[in-house]
């Protein structure tokens, strides 16, 4: 699959046939690899779309690869966390086939796509995915994000619990450590700087596309209409 990469071929299928796992050759293609970021979404059931790219968190950096459709993506772990054990926490394993994956909690990814948009497809992807989530723990969400060091992870990840609590149980006493991490000083949501809604609560100037779902259809006349 690449150098010093290979898959063994189970005995009747050396003419074709056989496609090895993506999730699988990432795992082994990093020694301290974790699945994590849009991928992490994917293995736990909730990407709204499908991609053909794999995402493995790292110490390290190395070069991406791709195997037949898939392009194999290593990102190296933020700096804050990066000789933390499991790169700060959050991590689980999961069996799959005759192997084993590494891969982030849904509370950890929903903060690391919170951090890193950019490897989550953008904001109405990250947002339709996460949005499928059951059940959540705030706490666990909230320990790490602080751990991240970061104001404006703080904040957005504070806002998107708020807009959740009552689906996901969020309470107060969730909020209060984000509210202590939030930005001194305003700051956009992100670095397109794109015009918003002041909101004092977390220091951010918020796009109406996210504070309104604009990637949402709006309802048609006869909707809650009984007939």
């Amino acid at each position: 699959m690449r150098r010093g990469l290979y898959a063994s071929v189970p005995v009747g299928r050396e003419h074709g046939g056989f496609v090895p796992d993506a999730y699988l050759i990432a795992a082994k293609a990093q020694d301290d690899g974790v699945l994590a970021y849009h991928s992490a979404l994917e293995l736990h059931g909730l990407a709204h779309s499908v991609w053909w790219r794999v995402q493995t968190l790292t110490s390290g950096r190395a070069r991406r690869f791709r195997f037949g459709n898939v392009e194999f993506v290593s990102i190296q772990a933020p700096r804050e966390i990066r000789a933390q054990p499991d790169f700060g926490g959050g991590v689980v394993r999961q069996p799959r086939g005759a192997g084993e994956l590494r891969v982030t909690t849904i509370e950890r990814t929903l903060v690391d796509l919170m951090h890193a948009p950019r490897h989550g497809g953008g904001w109405e992807e990250i947002w339709r995915s996460l949005e499928a989530v059951e059940f959540i723990d705030p706490l666990a969400v909230v320990e790490y994000a602080v751990r991240m060091r970061s104001a404006l992870t703080a904040a957005r990840v504070g806002f998107f619990l708020e807009q959740h609590r009552k689906e996901w149980m969020v309470e107060e006493a969730h909020l209060a450590p984000l509210l202590r991490s939030k930005p001194k000083q305003p700051l956009y949501w992100d670095r397109r700087r794109e015009p918003g809604t002041w909101v004092s609560r977390w220091s951010l100037v918020i796009p109406r596309t996210i504070l309104e779902r604009g990637w949402e259809e709006p309802s048609s006349p006869e909707d809650g209409i009984d007939a």
